[in-house]
C-alpha cells in the first residue's frame, strides 16, 4: 500500500485541554507558528464537545480540570476509538500518574514545566507515527520508503541509509513545506542529546550525508538550508 505526498502534507490539527489561560495561550501561538492548526477547551465539558465534533491529529490534555479529570477524556477517546494522538500535561510528577495515563492509552505524558518546542517535538513524532500507521510503502516522488524494513530506494534503486539518516529523511517528508528549526529536529531524532547540542555539528553531518547519499543516487535536491534557522524539504 502506497501513501503519497498529497496524504502527507495535509495541515495538523491539534486541542490543547487546559484550564491555565495563560500556559494555553503561550502553547497556543508557539504551535501555530509551526504552522499547526490549534483549537483549545479550558474545561471537560467543553472539550469533549469539541473532541465528539472533530477527530483531531492530536489532543493535549491536562490531568486537572474543572467539571472532570484529564483521564475521563483519555479513556473516552479510547472507548470511541478515535485514532487522535492523545498527550497527557500535568504537574504530577509521580510513577502512578504517568502508568495511569499510559494505561488508559495515552501516547505520551509530560511533565510541567516543559519547553514548548519539546511539547512540538513529540507531537510531530506521534503524528509521523499515526500518519505511517499500516502503511509499509511511503513515497515522495522518485523515493520510496519501506518502514518496516527501515530502507529506501531511490528511482527503484536501493540506497543504503543509517537508522538516523531514514529517520530523518522521515521527519523531512511528514514536514514537507514546513521551516525546521535545528532544535526542533534534534529534539525530535536526538532528544537525549538536546543539551550537548551546541553548535548543531553532528546535524550537519548526518543531513550532509543524507543529501549526498540522495543526490549520489538522482534524487532531485528537496533538502533546502534556511540560513540561520534550519531546513526546509520540497520541491524548487
Amino acid at each position: 500500500m502506497y501513501l503519497f505526498c498529497h496524504r502527507i502534507q495535509c495541515i495538523m490539527k491539534v486541542l490543547i485541554i487546559e484550564d491555565e489561560t495563560a500556559l494555553m495561550e503561550d502553547i497556543r501561538n508557539f504551535l501555530e507558528t509551526e504552522k499547526i492548526m490549534v483549537e483549545t477547551a479550558s474545561d471537560y465539558k467543553e472539550a469533549m464537545a469539541k473532541i465528539l465534533d472533530y477527530e483531531y491529529d492530536c489532543v493535549v490534555v491536562d490531568i486537572n480540570l474543572p467539571k472532570g479529570s484529564g483521564f475521563n477524556i483519555v479513556n473516552e477517546l479510547k472507548s470511541m476509538n478515535s485514532k487522535s494522538g492523545i498527550i497527557i500535561i500535568s504537574a504530577r510528577d509521580s510513577l502512578d500518574d504517568k502508568l495511569s495515563g499510559l494505561n488508559l492509552g495515552a501516547d505520551d505524558y509530560l511533565v510541567k514545566p516543559f519547553h514548548l518546542s519539546e511539547l512540538n517535538a513529540r507531537i510531530n513524532s506521534i503524528v509521523r507515527r499515526r500518519l505511517f500507521d499500516g502503511y509499509n510503502i511511503v513515497t515522495f516522488n522518485e523515493i520510496a520508503m519501506d518502514c518496516s524494513a527501515q530502507a529506501i530506494k531511490v528511482n527503484s534503486l536501493p540506497v543504503m541509509l543509517t537508522r538516523k539518516e531514514f529517520d530523518l529523511l522521515a521527519y523531512f517528508i511528514t514536514n514537507q513545506n514546513r521551516v525546521l528549526s535545528q532544535s526542533a529536529i534534534v529534539e525530535h531524532l536526538w532528544p537525549d542529546e538536546i543539551e550537548f547540542a551546541g553548535s548543531y555539528k553532528f546535524l550537519y553531518t548526518h543531513v550532509g550525508n543524507l543529501r549526498k547519499k540522495l543526490q549520489d543516487a538522482g534524487c532531485s535536491s528537496y533538502i533546502k538550508s534556511i540560513y540561520g534557522i534550519g531546513y526546509k524539504w520540497g520541491e524548487s
